[in-house]
C-alpha cells in the first residue's frame, strides 16, 4: 500500500492507474477509522478496480469553538486497517498542501446547506464542499463513497457533483451501527460511560417512529412525531439540536412527490454532538 502526502504525487499515481484501464474508488475520511469507514471501503471495492482512502482532518469545516485540536487521530492504526482492507493507497496531506496561505476561493452550496447542521454550523458545509472538491482534484476518482450517517452532507455532495459536472459517480453507503444501535462515529469516544449508555435511545426512538409510519402512515401533523422523539431523547438525558422530517432528496418538507422520507436528528449527550437518521421508503 502506498502513502502519498502531496497532490502532485497523488495525481501522478491516479493517472498511471487510469492509463492502465483501472477505475478508482475514493473514500474520503478524517481518519480514526472504524467499522463504518471499513464498510465504505468495501462499497468502493464493489464499484471500482482500486480504492484510495483520503485521511485529512479538514480545519475549514470546524468552527473556532469546536474540537479541531482534540479530534481523534491515529494514523498508524488507520494505515494498518486500510492495508488489511485492501486499500491500494492513502492520500494524507498536511494542511499546507491543501490550503495556500492566501486561499480565497471556496465552493458554496446555497440551498441544501441552509438547514439542519447548517443552522448551528453556518461555515461547516462551505469547508466540506471545498475540501471534497479539492480531494476530487487530487485523487481523480471515478467513484466516491460517502456514508448515510451524514445524510445532509451526502445530499450536498451529490448536488455539488451534479451542478459542477464532476465526472464522478457518488455512492451513498448505508449507516453502520454498534450492536446496541448507536450510529458509529469517531466522536463516540468522547462519551462518558453514562452518556454511552444513554445514547442508543436515539436509534430506539427513530426505529419506533419508522415502524409507526410504515404501519399507519405519516400523520397530518408530523410535529407529533417530532415531539414524541424529542420527549424520549430528553427523558434519557439528551439535549436536542434539531429533529426534522423531510424529503430525503431535497431536504425540504414532504410533498406528494416524496418517495423517501428522512428523519434526521442531532443530539448532544454532554458536550458530544451525535448525528443519526433513518430512511422510510
Amino acid at each position: 500500500m502506498k502513502i502519498f502526502r502531496t497532490i502532485r504525487e497523488m495525481q501522478k499515481f491516479s493517472r498511471q492507474q487510469q492509463r492502465m484501464g483501472k477505475t478508482i474508488g475514493m473514500v474520503p475520511t478524517m481518519g480514526y477509522l472504524h467499522e463504518g469507514h471499513l464498510s465504505l471501503i468495501d462499497a468502493a471495492k464493489n464499484h471500482a478496480d482500486i480504492v484510495i482512502v483520503t485521511i485529512f482532518v479538514n480545519p475549514t469545516q470546524f468552527a473556532p469553538n469546536e474540537d479541531l485540536a482534540s479530534y481523534p487521530r491515529d494514523f498508524k492504526r488507520d494505515s494498518q486497517l486500510c492495508e488489511t482492507s485492501g486499500v491500494v493507497a492513502i492520500f494524507a496531506p498536511e494542511t499546507e498542501e491543501m490550503y495556500a496561505d492566501n486561499c480565497t476561493t471556496w465552493v458554496n452550496e446555497n440551498e441544501l446547506s441552509k438547514g439542519l447542521c447548517g443552522k448551528s454550523r453556518p461555515e461547516h458545509f462551505r469547508g466540506v464542499t471545498t475540501i471534497v472538491a479539492k480531494l476530487f482534484n487530487a485523487v481523480l476518482p471515478d467513484v466516491a463513497v460517502f456514508g448515510q450517517k451524514d445524510a445532509q452532507q451526502a445530499a450536498i455532495i451529490c448536488r455539488m457533483v451534479r451542478d459542477l459536472n464532476f465526472p464522478i459517480k457518488i455512492i451513498v453507503s448505508p449507516l453502520i451501527r454498534e450492536p446496541d444501535g448507536l450510529a458509529m462515529s469517531s466522536r463516540n469516544r468522547y462519551l462518558s460511560e453514562t452518556e454511552r449508555q444513554q445514547a442508543p435511545v436515539i436509534f430506539q426512538v427513530l426505529q419506533a417512529a419508522k415502524i409507526d409510519i410504515e404501519q399507519h402512515g405519516l400523520p397530518n401533523n408530523p410535529e407529533s412525531v417530532v415531539n414524541s422523539i424529542r420527549t424520549a431523547i430528553e427523558a434519557s438525558g439528551g439535549k436536542i439540536d434539531y429533529i426534522q422530517i423531510m424529503d430525503n432528496e431535497t431536504l425540504k418538507p414532504i410533498s406528494a412527490t416524496t418517495t423517501e422520507i428522512l428523519i434526521a436528528v442531532a443530539v448532544f449527550f454532554g458536550k458530544t454532538r451525535l448525528l443519526d437518521n433513518i430512511l422510510i421508503r
